[in-house]
């Protein structure tokens, strides 16, 4: 049971939280009174402001509807206002224009393109919209003199600022193709940068606006024209500068000339100026082989003035192997080959610059028109140059050759940037170069057969044979010749391969070394096809000189003759490259020479003997020493002495007008001789000396030992 206490006390409890629940009962309920209330009153004035609103709402819409339709009556207003505007102002661009079109662009492109703008609407326009208006004819008629305002001012600049390129440039231009190292690149402004900017600009307009490609043909001809001029003038510079100065030269580039240009001497092709070096060298050094580095063998005293003077006539004689080549000549052909060289930079140039003016799809087409007076003029004097060595072949002129081949070497070496600079141009354009190269490859190989031919058949002159038996002309212009091909090994190896000569040299044609066309042959192919021609040249001058020899009467001096001439070809050819030409197809060459100089020395010797069989023993008296001689033995001693020394005088002075320009040679030859003729004669004086065969001894001993040794030292010598 619970205590009494406890139980009020816990009465207590709950009355006072009960009493405490229900205040809080009444403060809610107060508050949900209050509330109400306020819900009362907002609904009450949220319904007051909906029925104000309602009310704002039927006054404004239709005041926003109103004002609606008067802005988009204003907007219609204005845009009416500006497309009359508009369409005024198409009727006002031919009077607005008029002035502008009239005086032309000259000046002030960029206003007159803005105005031809303007008319080309205007145009559009009524086309479009009035095509029978008069004011359409008006601007179509503004439209078209516009247009051909533009067509002349793009003809005016091109004539005005197309200047032709200086030699001067073009020589700077295309020298440095020959320098190992890099140099910088000399600048070619054709047009000024502003008007080329101009053409530029214009020529765009004519082919998107205009609808006219006549500006290509009028820009293609006065390119064309500069381009012609340009190399024409080159051509007339080198004549210039050789017939003042001997030598052409292009100074130092522009930018680094300033007031002291530097000379640049311009590379000569190695023609027959080697050959003149060759005479030159005659001249001061006689050819020692040292002084001047000759490859020919050295001359002395009366020998070298005979051998500079057939220089000279191989050179400049009409009707020698090597006649008709001046310094004429020369220049020519250095003038060619730089107008080929400055055709293939000029030409490339020409394109650098028409494809920033022509469109792209005609600059092909333009690009073959442009060149073609230029090409066709280098191709023309080629093919004169090419006809002129065909009748000089005839005349057995063969330095024509000399011209061909630093030509067409270059040409050869030039082809490949040619074809770059060419490609897209017609086929017939692109022909053109090899076609020349194949004409000039054909004469050439011609001119080397005839010249081989006429070197075995060169007639037996007895005017023209050296008196004193020395080398002859034939000799020396064949060799000199063959010295030539020394530059031009490539060249004259494809010459004879490009005609198929192997046939005619007995060499087999090897699949390795050959292809479907005839410039195709390898190097070591045409290197044997030169190598056998060299020989055939060889023998034939051998068979030659041979024929010739018998012209003299005396065989020592047709011994002297052919050892001479052998001598100088040998010399020749050991100190060039010729001897290891040769030893590609003939390896004994040097060792059939030298036989061949033997064989010619002992012929030679053999004059001596009348002079030295009077006094060989096998023909002299036998007596017993102390015993007196017979009148039979002292005449026969008086004939032997007489003999031998009327020999010896005779053989001495008819020798001593010969000559032996080989010091070597010389020496040897004597020394041999003089050993042979003082032991014999040494011997016979040693045995008869003492002999009582005469009252008067010093009538038949003329001559000691030393002093015949001395008389065999003079001889091949004019000045002793």
């Amino acid at each position: 049971m619970i205590p009494p206490q406890e139980a009020s006390a816990r009465r207590r409890e709950i009355e006072d939280k009960l009493k405490q629940e229900e205040e809080t009962l009444s403060f809610i309920r107060d508050s949900l009174e209050k509330s109400d209330q306020l819900t009362k009153n907002m609904v009450s004035i949220l319904s007051s402001f909906e029925s104000r609103l309602m009310k704002l709402e039927n006054s404004i819409i239709p005041v926003h509807k109103q004002t609606e339709n008067l802005q988009r009556l204003q907007e219609n207003v204005e845009k009416t206002l500006s497309c009359l505007d508009h369409v005024i102002s198409y009727y006002h661009v031919a009077s607005d224009t008029e002035k502008i079109i009239r005086e032309g662009p000259t000046g002030r492109l960029e206003e007159y393109l803005g105005s031809m703008a303007k008319i080309q609407k205007a145009v559009e326009y009524f086309q479009d919209n009035s095509p029978d208006s008069p004011e359409l004819n008006k601007v179509k008629l503004l439209f078209e003199r516009g247009k051909e305002s533009l067509e002349s001012e793009f003809r005016s600049l091109m004539t005005r600022h197309s200047k032709v390129v200086s030699p001067v440039l073009i020589l700077d231009l295309i020298s440095g193709e020959d320098e190992l190292e890099v140099q910088e690149e000399v600048p070619l402004e054709h047009l000024p940068e502003g008007v080329l900017q101009d053409v530029i600009r214009i020529s765009r307009w004519l082919v998107e606006y205009g609808r006219n490609q006549d500006f290509m043909n009028v820009y293609y001809q006065i390119r064309s024209s500069q381009l012609d001029r340009s190399i024409k003038g080159l051509k007339e510079h080198f004549r210039k500068s050789s017939s003042s100065s001997g030598v052409p030269y292009s100074p130092a580039i522009p930018n680094k000339r300033k007031d002291t240009p530097t000379k640049k001497p311009i590379k000569r092709p190695g023609t027959i100026r080697k050959a003149q070096n060759l005479l030159k060298q005659y001249s001061q050094h006689g050819l020692d082989g040292k002084k001047g580095g000759s490859n020919l063998i050295p001359l002395e005293g009366h020998e070298h003035d005979f051998r500079v003077k057939h220089l000279s006539e191989a050179l400049n004689d009409k009707h020698g192997p090597l006649a008709g080549r001046d310094d004429t000549l020369d220049v020519e052909t250095d003038a060619y080959i730089h107008c080929v060289s400055a055709f293939v930079r000029l030409a490339q140039s020409e394109y650098q610059l028409l494809m920033d003016v022509i469109p792209e799809h005609h600059q092909k087409k333009t690009f073959d028109s442009l060149i073609q007076d230029a090409l066709d003029g280098l191709m023309l004097e080629g093919e004169n140059i090419v006809s002129a060595a065909r009748k000089a072949i005839i005349r057995h002129d063969f330095s024509a050759v000399l011209t061909v081949f630093p030509i067409l070497r270059h040409l050869k070496q030039t082809k490949p940037e040619f074809d770059q600079v060419l490609q897209g141009t017609a086929a017939n354009t692109k022909n053109k170069l090899p076609s020349l190269i194949t004409s000039m490859e054909t004469v050439g190989a011609k001119a080397l057969e005839d010249f081989a031919d006429n070197i075995k058949n060169d007639p037996d002159k007895e005017y023209n044979m050296p008196k004193d038996g020395t080398v002859h002309e034939l000799t020396s212009n064949a060799i000199l010749f063959l010295q030539q091909l020394l530059d031009f090994q490539e060249t004259a190896g494809a010459m004879l391969a490009s005609q198929v000569l192997g046939d005619t040299y007995n060499i087999p044609l090897d699949p390795r070394e050959t292809s479907s066309t005839a410039t195709s042959y390898s190097s070591e192919f045409s290197k044997r096809l030169l190598s056998t021609y060299i020989c055939k040249v060889l023998g034939n001058l051998q068979l030659n000189l041979l024929s010739k020899s018998k012209v003299y009467e005396d065989p020592a001096l047709s011994a002297i003759f052919l050892h001479n001439n052998y001598n100088y070809i040998l010399k020749a050819l050991e100190k060039s490259e010729l001897i290891q030409l040769v030893a590609v197809t003939q390896k004994t060459a040097e060792r059939s020479y030298r036989e061949h100089i033997e064989q010619q020395i002992q012929t030679y010797q053999r004059s001596w003997l009348k002079v030295t069989d009077y006094i060989a023993e096998k023909n002299l008296p036998v007596f017993q020493p102390g015993v007196k001689l017979r009148d039979k033995e002292r005449q026969m001693i008086k004939e032997r002495f007489k003999g031998f020394n009327d020999g010896l005088e005779e053989l001495c002075k008819i020798q001593k007008a010969w000559a032996i320009p080989d010091m070597e040679q010389r020496d040897k030859i004597r020394q041999a001789q003089k050993n042979i003729v003082r032991e014999t004669y040494g011997a016979f004086l040693h045995r008869y000396g003492s002999v009582p065969f005469t009252k008067n001894p010093e009538k038949y001993i003329k001559y000691r030992v030393e002093q015949v040794g001395d008389m065999i030292d003079r001889l091949f010598d004019t000045s002793a």
